[in-house]
């Protein structure tokens, strides 16, 4: 049975893992027109998605040593990072043509493969770390436990993964 905290999370938590997802797919295909493009964003994405990783980690080797505070604040940083990763993505791809991977052969199916691992996970994963973030703030650390030991993984590939697309692509991005 949920507590009165999860249930009064649980539709936000629904509404935002269907939301997030269906916002960025609408706001991909959405130009603003004359707008400036915002070519300096990506390294910039990328470094955020790489703190979030290092966050991450750092994270549950906190709590592993029982440092509970020092825990939860670093997640607290992950979500924001997560957050900001995705406000900046966003203003990009509604600023700036999309940059098609030049690269050829063995490569060329490797770099789509995280691409698609890493945009279907970054979907799976709303919904775990919304709940895993709400069971803390219910104290129901048993299930939070449980749920953070998917969480953790899914998170940090999305993370990872993020870097690795960017440091991929980025030969191919245009300044024009």
């Amino acid at each position: 049975m949920n507590t009165p905290i999860e249930q009064k999370y649980n539709k936000w938590i629904i509404l935002l893992s269907i939301a997030i997802p269906v916002a960025v797919a609408v706001l991909f295909f959405v130009k603003i027109p004359n707008a400036q493009p915002l070519h300096f964003l990506p390294p910039i994405y990328a470094t955020i998605n790489g703190i979030t990783a290092i966050l991450l980690v750092t994270a549950v080797l906190a709590i592993k040593s029982g440092k509970i505070q020092l825990h939860q604040n670093l997640m607290k940083l992950a979500i924001v990072c997560s957050l900001l990763f995705l406000l900046m993505y966003i203003a990009y791809h509604m600023t700036t043509p999309s940059t098609k991977f030049g690269g050829e052969g063995t490569i060329k199916y490797v770099y789509y493969f995280i691409l698609l691992t890493h945009i279907l996970l970054s979907i799976a994963t709303i919904p775990f770390v919304l709940v895993t973030y709400v069971r803390a703030l219910a104290q129901r650390f048993d299930k939070h436990k449980k749920i953070a030991k998917i969480t953790f993984p899914l998170w940090l590939y999305v993370a990872v993964t993020g870097v690795v697309v960017y440091l991929m692509i980025a030969p191919y991005y245009t300044l024009s």
